[in-house]
């Protein structure tokens, strides 16, 4: 009786959390008279497919889904390099000033994105790099405070005698970083992976501030085209979003596994 309780809450529990989508779905296939009624029609009188394409061909869509992948796939590149070779040193380094330095790294985790957004901007000025897609490739190459405690946390908890034994037969210490370390941490590699590429892949309001060209646009930057100074295409948003949702929702089921693996072993249960 109790786990028939529990399931059934469960199970309740996930309607609620599902509806939103569901949602989400059916506006995109509605047509435009059905979008507004109230009380509000779940169920389409008929599925319009034809709203998918009609949504991701008003927009250059297919320019916008290169600029995400692109800074997406190169940011995630630069996070995984830099983070985890931050986090080596933190874990296995003894230096003068380590654990100071390390907290330092962490108190940039208080600091807001909206608080370095002007000087960020007035850098990036300066460089030239406004409107482009540099401002937001290249600082994910520098490592990020929360990716290198995952990492560094997650380094801690393997074996020493390991990367000694590595040091017996010779090796260097880039050599047991990329031989030892980085095939044992492969679970939090993808958590911090899939925690990127879901920060990257929704930011707004960092392209919001750095394009001005819409060729250059990420695709939620596209997204926000629809709405107009009279009312929002909402059939049209509720579409492109449904695709761009996509991509997240694959990649999280699929890494799903590593994910519980990488946090669990973190040390953040």
């Amino acid at each position: 009786m109790k786990k028939t309780l529990t399931y059934g809450l469960l199970v309740l529990f996930s309607l609620l959390f599902l509806m939103p989508f569901f949602w989400l779905v059916t506006t995109a296939v509605k047509g435009p008279d059905e979008v507004y009624m109230y009380p509000p029609k779940w169920i389409p009188s008929e599925i319009q497919w034809g709203n998918f394409v009609k949504a991701w061909t008003i927009q250059p869509f297919n320019t916008f889904l290169q600029n995400s992948l692109t800074v997406t796939i190169l940011s995630n590149i630069g996070q995984l390099i830099s983070s985890s070779l931050v986090a080596y040193g933190f874990a296995r380094y003894r230096f003068p000033g380590r654990d100071a330095l390390f907290l330092i790294v962490l108190a940039t985790m208080m600091i807001p994105w909206d608080v370095t957004m002007i000087p960020l901007y007035m850098e990036f000025n300066f460089l030239g790099w406004i409107n482009t897609l540099k401002p937001l490739i290249v600082p994910a190459w520098f490592g990020s405070a929360f990716y290198i405690f995952l990492l560094r946390q997650f380094i801690m908890t393997i074996p020493t005698e390991l990367e000694e034994a590595a040091k017996i037969d010779g090796a260097s210490d880039f050599g047991i970083f990329i031989r030892v370390i980085v095939p044992l941490m492969l679970p939090a590699l993808i958590l911090v992976s899939v925690f990127n590429m879901l920060d990257t892949w929704n930011d707004y309001l960092g392209p919001l501030i750095f394009l001005n060209d819409s060729s250059k646009y990420t695709l939620t930057l596209g997204l926000a085209q629809f709405k107009g100074v009279h009312g929002v295409d909402m059939t049209s948003v509720m579409a492109v979003t449904s695709i761009i949702c996509l991509p997240p929702l694959l990649v999280f089921f699929g890494a799903q596994r590593y994910i519980v693996e990488g946090i669990a072993q973190t040390g953040i249960k």
